[in-house]
């Protein structure tokens, strides 16, 4: 445990990361990999609430581009959330990990109603927490919802999966020549229009003083090796 910075973390999983090398939906190779990764932080006695989303399976803002109805394009993506939560529940119980889904929705039959203290004592009792459906509501963004809960919980640091290490001055993958950043400020996030989160997750870790660490998710252990201070991707504060 001596080895990593932060003791209580919410890891924010985009629902593409799930889809692996698939186009589409839950690739169960994706789900073992991250079971793996994930487990071997909890068993350092590192305390970890994931936020999920659902961009695998469908987009809110995708649907409401397409004309329909913004409320109830965020409501079906909501619950795709949910049905990648219940996957990687599945995943980390088939490797012992102890493991709870809470939902802003209501959901009895498949998941605890999410209650802050109930969160809390999840943790404290090192289970991983998945929070599925956003934060119940249309128009904010599971990004939003991942700052929200860390705040909530009084994590540590917000970590921010994605396929590229870290944050860069331009897109890496299409000009060569760009800058990565070691470290940058909220500020310079949201003026340099770098769109790591939306705004209002951006501003929320701001007025809070959480830290985000930006990684790459599809390197083997990156996830310990960000958690204990190593080199692997941005530190925005």
């Amino acid at each position: 445990m001596s080895e990593y910075k932060y003791k209580r973390v919410l890891l924010k999983l985009s629902g593409e990361a799930l889809m692996g090398d698939k186009g589409f939906g839950i690739d169960p190779a994706m789900v073992d990999n991250l079971a793996q990764q994930i487990k071997q932080i909890v068993d350092d006695g590192i305390e970890v609430a994931i936020v999920v989303g659902g961009g695998n399976i469908f987009r809110g803002l995708a649907g409401s581009a397409e004309g329909m109805d913004r409320s109830q394009a965020d409501y079906i993506g909501m619950l795709a959330t949910c049905m990648n939560a219940l996957a990687l529940q599945d995943g980390f119980e088939r490797i012992g990990m102890d493991c709870r889904v809470m939902s802003a929705i209501e959901m009895k039959q498949v998941a605890e109603t999410y209650i802050r203290r109930r969160a809390i004592r999840h943790l404290e009792k090192d289970r991983v927490v998945i929070f599925a459906a956003g934060t119940g509501n249309p128009y904010f963004t599971t990004d939003t919802t991942a700052a929200l809960r860390a705040c909530e919980l009084n994590a540590e640091c917000l970590m921010k999966a994605t396929k590229v290490d870290g944050i860069y001055d331009d897109d890496p993958v299409k000009n060569p020549q760009a800058k990565r950043f070691d470290t940058i400020t909220y500020l310079d996030v949201i003026a340099k229009g770098l769109h790591v989160m939306d705004t209002t997750a951006t501003s929320l870790c701001m007025d809070n003083n959480l830290p985000m660490l930006v990684f790459d998710l599809t390197v083997p252990g990156n996830i310990a090796r960000v958690l204990k201070g190593e080199n692997v991707g941005t530190i925005v504060s």
